[in-house]
């Protein structure tokens, strides 16, 4: 068996109690899921969670944190995801901002407002890490050891 988990980032940015989202397109259909995406090769985790928040959603970011390091297996295609989900603070939006290709557009949505549409969330980690967020689960960005 060739087991390859895939190393992925998120990142949660809250804005009055709403939460910067992006819809995507997935197997045809539009989903939900916070700003993510893999580590790229030679970049840092955290300069992957600012990369990705830009290249989705066309906001500039400051990673501020560390909510926590996820492990999923999506049940779709057993594809074991490890995800080290970022706290961020909106710097600026971009709106001319070319976003990647899947991606249909960017919106603030409160936990209320995603609870109402859990049928489109891409997975549900979606809500694991708004509601980590919300209890206040947080860590230093010293967490992250860059490599030697």
């Amino acid at each position: 068996m060739d087991w390859k988990p895939h190393i992925t980032v998120a990142t949660i940015v809250e804005d009055n109690g709403r939460f910067l989202m992006v819809e995507e397109l997935k197997h045809g259909r539009v989903v939900l899921n916070q700003p993510a995406g893999h580590l790229d090769p030679n970049e840092t985790l955290t300069e992957a969670a600012v990369r990705e928040t830009l290249e989705e959603t066309g906001w500039d970011v400051e990673a501020t944190g560390v909510l926590g390091i996820y492990l999923y297996t999506a049940p779709s295609n057993g594809v074991t995801y490890q995800r080290v989900c970022f706290i961020a603070k909106a710097l600026k939006h971009n709106p001319e901002y070319q976003l990647d290709d899947g991606i249909v557009g960017a919106k603030w949505l409160t936990r209320e407002e995603l609870m109402t549409q859990r049928d489109n969330w891409r997975s549900e980690l979606i809500i694991r890490c708004i509601d980590d967020y919300l209890a206040g689960l947080r860590f230093g960005l010293e967490l992250i050891r860059p490599s030697l």
